[in-house]
């Protein structure tokens, strides 16, 4: 079955970075586009970042672009969000997700930006 187990979240201050990996099995990875979302407290669930099945195409939202960064290593079966300049606005629990014929989700990290 399809799984997808996200990690990296935690405190960082305004200005920091965190890099958040997704570990997926129970598919062909590599066939797959996957996608980083994120939910604010009280917030409807939103895209983050999208990459394609190869690597060579990917979309930001545009509160995140020229500060997130979605790759994947189809080797490892793994997608990262690495995420610079973090804001106290960013702060919120991070999914992944892959859509195989159904939507399947992550349990979500934390990740939460605050002095």
């Amino acid at each position: 079955q399809v799984q997808l187990v996200e990690s990296g979240g935690g405190l960082v201050q305004p200005g920091g970075s965190l890099r958040l990996s997704c570990a997926a099995s129970g598919f062909t990875f590599s066939s797959y586009a996957m996608s980083w979302y994120r939910q604010a407290p009280g917030k409807e669930r939103e895209l983050v970042a999208v990459i394609s099945s190869g690597g060579l195409s990917t979309n930001y939202a545009d509160s995140v672009k020229g500060r997130f960064t979605i790759s994947r290593d189809n080797a490892k079966n793994t997608v990262y969000l690495q995420m610079n300049s973090l804001k106290p606005e960013d702060t919120a629990v991070y999914y992944c997700k892959v859509v195989k014929y159904l939507v399947y989700w992550g349990q979500g990290t934390q990740v939460t930006v605050s002095s």
